[in-house]
């Protein structure tokens, strides 16, 4: 498991996801801690590395 920090893409707040990287491929949504708007994401994984991540909002 990683714990991946970044700014929510609608209110700016530093947030973080917790990912598992055993998962070649993750989807999904997630909402933001602080504001609560939902934030698409996903990401990849190679042994157990990060090699992409990416948010996007839903509107």
């Amino acid at each position: 498991m990683l714990e991946k920090a970044f700014e929510c893409c609608y209110c700016g707040e530093p947030i973080s996801f917790l990912l598992d990287l055993s998962v070649e491929y993750q989807a999904g949504i997630e909402d933001c801690e602080v504001c609560c708007q939902p934030i698409d994401f996903k990401y990849n994984a190679e042994e157990g590395v990060l090699t992409h991540f990416e948010i996007n909002r839903q509107d």
